[in-house]
């Protein structure tokens, strides 16, 4: 009994990867956390140790720009009329 209990258990953990890998879609979005893992992570890649961690703690805790602080450095430079139909567009778009 012990030898089929045994036998089980490793075909589980031999075969459980490849299960579970099929159960996710390809085209499967992603989180918007994930995304931003993935980006910084992408980011960190010439980064080792200590550096590397420092970077990902300050990537990954960092607030994402406002629509409007965005829209902002967009049309920075602009004269008044162009300036207020651009933010008006850069804030609905």
């Amino acid at each position: 009994m012990k030898k089929v209990l045994i036998f089980g258990l490793i075909a589980m953990f031999a075969c459980g990867p490849a299960f579970a890998a099929d159960t996710k879609a390809p085209d499967a979005k992603m989180t918007p956390q994930q995304e931003k893992m993935k980006t910084c992570n992408d980011k960190a890649t010439d980064m080792k140790g200590d550096e590397r961690k420092a970077f990902m703690k300050t990537c990954l805790s960092a607030k994402p720009e406002s629509k409007m602080a965005m829209c902002n450095k967009k049309t920075a430079g602009m004269k008044a009329d162009e300036r207020a139909k651009a933010q008006s567009e850069c804030m609905k778009g």
